[in-house]
């Protein structure tokens, strides 16, 4: 993203509002919105914004997964299905 044609003062927005929507949606465009010349709101595309929020989602998830593999709460995979075997065997035997 090249920030030199991504930087956008609120006024330019405030006379070109549906402009601006259309290329931000259509292009998969990040706008910085200035104010007073000072970076005040980003104008994003919201498919761009949802894909920022599962990468986020997936990063901390990788972090708090890291954090239990230091503590040592982890299980082997062998461990892992074989627990998740013995559980489908029981499911069965209950259905019968």
């Amino acid at each position: 993203m090249k920030f030199s044609e991504s930087i956008k003062p609120i006024s330019y927005l405030k006379t070109h509002a549906s402009e601006v929507v259309r290329d931000v949606s259509e292009n998969r465009k990040t706008l910085v919105i200035t104010h007073n010349g000072e970076a005040k709101v980003i104008l994003q595309d919201v498919k761009v914004y949802e894909k920022t929020q599962e990468s986020l989602a997936l990063l901390k998830i990788l972090a708090l997964s890291g954090k239990e593999i230091k503590k040592g709460k982890f299980r082997s995979v062998d461990e892992s299905f074989n627990n998740l075997n013995e559980r489908i065997d029981d499911f069965k035997k209950n259905q019968e």
